[in-house]
């Protein structure tokens, strides 16, 4: 069964990359180009210097040729710091996504702005949680948002709102600020599906009352390669000894975790609490 994983695991990856290249693309050649907004991130950066080229010298840049300059260092950085099969697939993303934006033509869905920021900001935040949920991203920030979470234990988010802030402003001077403002509504669309389709990087607190702590305990790291923390207690109906097993593990392993838990003990009480903040060490494990 194990080897029959690892034999479809990369064609599955394959093919949700390329599924979601073409969704990207296709989102940007209705809903972005359309409104004429711009997403986060590299992408974002794409279409704007294509549109300022445009205007100022009246020459259309590749979509291609310019997103895969610009992601060069990005990939730089994934291949030396994150993990060489994860940059690979990434890659892949890169240049699908690249090639379907300049093949793909340009088809009206609606010309309200304000139902293209939402509804485009929609698919591009589930395009993008795709690529992650399968081990890829789609390139440019995404990159460095990872390598400074994982190898700098640095909050990436303020940056990359940063890099996406200065994009907006360029755009607001140079085509008006209508567009930018919509595009704040588009990327703000996205972030909020991501934030729901994508748990990696967000824990949840577990309070495990049960009889039989140690194997809860070993099934909880079995699973999620986490500790927990022991604590001893009293059932006020019973009167009788209970123990507590807390433990913090990665929203998206939650599941699984509970699940094995429950084979260690069919008996226990779970309560599942999202955790706001964390600080101290907690295990990522690193991408391939």
């Amino acid at each position: 069964m194990s080897k029959k994983k690892s034999v479809m695991q990369p064609i599955i990856t394959i093919i949700a990359v390329t599924f979601s290249a073409f969704l990207m693309a296709l989102d940007t050649k209705t809903f972005v180009n359309t409104g004429g907004l711009y997403p986060g991130g590299v992408t974002g950066l794409t279409i704007l210097i294509q549109r300022a080229v445009e205007m100022l010298i009246h020459v259309t840049l590749p979509f291609s040729l310019v997103n895969i300059l610009l992601n060069a260092v990005p990939v730089y950085i994934g291949f030396r710091y994150i993990g060489k099969r994860f940059t690979l697939y990434s890659c892949l993303m890169i240049v699908l996504n690249s090639l379907f934006t300049d093949l793909i033509p340009p088809y009206i869905i609606t010309e309200d702005v304000l139902l293209i920021s939402i509804f485009g900001g929609i698919i591009h935040g589930l395009t993008v949680s795709i690529c992650l949920n399968v081990n890829a991203t789609s390139g440019g920030t995404d990159f460095i948002s990872i390598f400074l979470s994982e190898r700098r234990g640095i909050d990436s988010f303020n940056i990359i709102l940063g890099f996406n802030a200065i994009i907006l402003c360029i755009a607001g001077l140079i085509f008006g600020w209508d567009k930018a403002l919509y595009s704040i509504i588009f990327q703000y669309a996205s972030t909020a599906v991501l934030h729901i389709l994508y748990k990696k990087y967000q824990q949840s607190t577990l309070f495990i009352v049960t009889t039989k702590p140690a194997k809860v305990c070993e099934a909880i790291y079995k699973v999620s390669m986490h500790g927990a923390t022991i604590l001893e207690g009293e059932g006020s109906y019973e009167q009788c000894e209970r123990n507590v097993v807390y433990s913090v593990v990665s929203a998206a392993q939650t599941k699984k975790v509970i699940h094995a838990v429950r084979d260690a003990d069919p008996d226990v009480f779970i309560n599942e609490v999202k955790t706001q903040k964390l600080s101290g060490r907690f295990y990522h494990p690193k991408e391939q």
